[in-house]
C-alpha cells in the first residue's frame, strides 16, 4: 500500500517497525543517499534513517519550535534533555544571546554541534554550549550556568537510566526556581499518551506554584490526533520572579 502510494513521489521510502524489540527499519525501494538533510523553515537538521529507532528529528515539534523564535531575540536558554539541539538551533537563529543545551548522550550532542554547523551557528553570535551531563543529577553545575530567561523541559517519558515522567518530572519541577530569571518562560513537554494533560499542569501547580500557566500550544495541523489527551503536550508557563 505505502508503495503504491508513494512511489514515483519520492527516491526511496524508509519503514520502521517499531513493533520490532528493537524497532527494525527497512528500505522499502530505492537507495538512500550517505547523507540526509532535513529542512524546516530554512534551517537544516541531520537525520540518519537507518540503525535507530529515532532519526535525530522530530517534526512534531516544528510549531514549538517557530513559536519559540518569536520570543527568543537577546536571551539566555536553557534546553534540557537537548537531544540533537533542534529547538537550540531556532533559538541561536532567531536572535538568542546563549543557549546550554545539556543532554546525557554524547553521540545526541555531536549531532546537534554538526547541526548548527550545517546552519553557519557554530561561529555566531549566540554563544552556545553544549554539556553530556544527566539533568537530574547536575542541579549545581546549572544554578551556576543560570539564571535562564526561557527553559525548555523536553525529557523521554520513559528511558530506563535516564528519566521517567511519573517518577521524576516531579523533581525536575522542584529545582526550575533555582535556575530561572524573573519574567523567564518555560516549555514544559510530554510525549507520554499514557499521561493526559492534568498530569504535567497539577504538577506545576503543586512544585512550582509561581509559575503561571499560559496555554497549550497547538501542535502540526497535518498531524492531527484523534484524541488530543494522548497527544504530544507542551504547556507555556511564565515565572513573574
Amino acid at each position: 500500500m505505502l508503495k503504491a502510494r508513494f512511489e514515483g513521489v519520492c527516491s526511496a521510502a524508509v519503514v520502521q517497525n517499531r513493533y520490532d524489540k528493537p524497532a527494525v527499519s527497512y528500505c522499502l525501494w530505492g537507495e538512500i543517499p550517505p547523507e540526509n538533510i532535513v529542512v524546516e523553515a530554512g534551517a537544516k537538521f541531520k537525520v540518519q534513517l537507518e540503525g535507530r529507532q529515532n532519526i535525530g528529528y522530530f517534526m512534531d515539534m516544528a510549531p514549538q519550535r517557530q513559536w519559540l523564535g518569536e520570543r527568543i531575540d537577546g536571551r539566555r536558554v536553557l534546553n534540557l534533555f537537548a537531544y540533537t539541539c533542534a529547538f537550540s538551533v531556532a533559538a541561536a537563529q532567531a536572535g538568542a544571546s546563549e543557549v546550554l543545551n545539556v543532554d546525557m548522550s554524547k553521540s545526541a550532542l555531536r549531532q546537534g554541534q554538526v547541526n548548527h554547523g550545517l546552519n553557519g551557528l557554530d561561529s555566531g553570535d549566540c554563544k552556545l554550549r553544549f554539556g553530556a551531563w544527566d539533568v537530574m543529577r547536575s542541579w549545581g553545575r546549572l544554578r551556576k550556568a543560570g539564571p535562564f530567561d526561557v527553559i525548555i523541559c523536553d525529557p523521554p517519558s520513559r528511558q530506563a537510566g535516564s528519566f521517567d515522567a511519573e517518577k521524576d518530572y516531579a523533581k525536575l519541577i522542584r529545582r526550575l526556581p533555582d535556575l530561572l530569571a524573573p519574567g523567564a518562560d518555560l516549555l514544559m513537554c510530554l510525549n507520554a499518551p499514557y499521561l493526559p494533560d492534568a498530569f504535567l499542569q497539577d504538577l506545576m501547580a503543586e512544585h512550582f506554584p509561581g509559575a503561571e500557566f499560559q496555554s497549550r500550544l497547538p501542535g502540526r495541523t497535518d498531524f492531527p490526533e484523534k484524541d488530543p489527551e494522548r497527544a504530544l503536550k507542551v504547556l507555556h508557563y511564565c515565572w513573574p520572579g
